[in-house]
This record gives C-alpha cells, structure tokens and sequence, in this order.
C-alpha cells in the first residue's frame, strides 16, 4: 500500500500506458508469426472447416457409423468460396493474423492487466484471486476450441446446406467467411469467461466489482427483451462483457485509492 500512496492518477495511467504497450507488441509478434505463415492460417486452420475432411465431422461421422446414422456423415459442404474485393484476401490475411495474434497472446496480455490491478489488492483479495491469469487463460482457450470445433462446423454446415430456392448458389465471400469463424471462435473464448464474472460478482471479498456487473447485466437483459434478434443479443452481451471489467476496473481503483489517500 505504500507504493499507492506514492504514485498519483498520472502514475498509474503512465503505468498502464507500458502494460498495454507491452501487450499489443505480443500481440504483434504473433500476429507477424501467423502472417509468414499463412499456409497453416489459410490452408490448415481457417479453410480446414469448410473442407469435409475436417477433425469434426470425421468424428460425427465415426459416431454416426456407430450409432447407425448416415446421415452424421458429410461428404460435402455445397458452396465455394469467393474474392469480389480487389484487396479482400490481402486484408483477409491481415485480420486473421491480427486475430490469431489476439489468440495466442491472451494469457500475456492478461498477465500484464494482472500484474497492473494486483499491487492494488488486499491480502485476503490476493488469496481469492490466486491463480486467475491460468483459470482466465485456460477457460478462453476452451472457449476458443469449442468455438473451432464445435460452433464453427455446426455454423458452416447448416448455412453451406440451408437454402430457401434451389436456383439460389452458397458463393460466399471470402471477408463473410474468415468474419464468421473470428467472431464464433472470439465471442465463444470471451463468453467462456462468464464464471470468472460471476465468481468476482459473488465472492464478498470484491463488494466493489458488484455494483458494475449488476449495472450492465440489467442494462443488457432489457435490451434483450425489446430485440429478440440473436446475433444482435450476442454482440450487446459481448459489449456488456467488456464494460463489466472496465467499469469494474474504475471502480476497484476507485475504492482502493480512497482508502489509499485516507491512510
């Protein structure tokens, strides 16, 4: 507490500034890594779902021969994948690196957010918290695997097979395409950490991380119920996410500081 009293608002944003700059320059090294190698992003990772070799659907289609159903088993995804942008596989392949940068450098730039709030944190705080940059890590990761595999085959299958006219052909873009499994495979890896949320919302021990996450979770479920539109809902919970551990962060150094400059 000693150093908290030391350092002023400026400080801290100074010291923050170094601890995002610190995350995005991971961020970027994986994202040049995924970039140099983009006949695994392209090739093997971001097309693997589209093709019918794919790990998930040879697994449903070895339970399907287990079970006694064909009809889990996909011999092949009825559309094509197009460029109509002059540009569009070039910023393709720029966004997905980005992406898959974001991927791979989570738990660092988690660890730095971390290493930025756990001065700030009582003894007993520290103890209820011990081991969060590995539960946080770990259930994104799962988060991000189950969006891969699970979401995003299930996505594609069903809109390559969906048709409302059989004179209407799935050519579907390049940009729609890497953009749907980014979202699924991020959106699943954020939503993952929903226990993480309710585990801070709940202990007593961050009396101060309730009063946000209440805020946002009302706010959300009430935009909810006026739009019933799924993937509307899924981006304002996302939102409500984000906000939820920003305005908790404001909150938590709120407090801390003015007991802080009390002491």
């Amino acid at each position: 507490m000693k150093k908290e009293k030391e350092m002023s608002f400026i400080d801290h944003l100074e010291e923050l500034r170094w601890h995002i700059i610190r995350s995005l320059l991971a961020i970027i090294v994986f994202a040049i890594i995924a970039f140099v190698s983009k006949e695994i992003v392209f090739g093997i990772i971001l097309l693997g779902p589209s093709k019918s070799d794919f790990w998930t659907y040879q697994a449903l289609c070895n339970l399907g021969q287990q079970i006694g159903v064909s009809a889990f088993c996909i011999d092949e995804l009825p559309f094509i994948i197009q460029s109509r942008q002059m540009a569009g596989q070039f910023m393709m392949h720029i966004s997905s690196s980005f992406v898959i940068g974001i991927i791979f450098a989570f738990p660092y730039a988690f660890w730095e957010f971390w290493r930025f709030i756990s001065p700030g944190l009582y003894v007993n705080e520290k103890k209820a918290a011990r081991g969060a940059t590995f539960y946080v890590s770990l259930l994104f990761f799962i988060g991000v695997m189950f969006g891969y595999f699970i979401l995003t085959p299930i996505s594609i299958n069903f809109l390559a097979n969906y048709q409302i006219d059989p004179s209407i052909l799935n050519e579907f873009d390049i940009i729609s395409y890497v953009s749907t499994i980014t979202t699924l495979v991020l959106a699943s890896g954020m939503l993952f950490q929903l226990p993480m949320v309710i585990y801070f919302s709940k202990v007593e021990k961050y009396n101060s991380f309730k009063s946000p996450l209440l805020i946002i979770k009302a706010k959300t479920a009430a935009k909810s119920k006026t739009n019933p539109d799924a993937a509307s809902n899924l981006k304002k919970y996302l939102k409500g996410f984000v906000m939820c551990w920003i305005i908790a962060i404001i909150y938590f150094y709120r407090d801390h500081l003015s007991i802080a400059k009390k002491a």
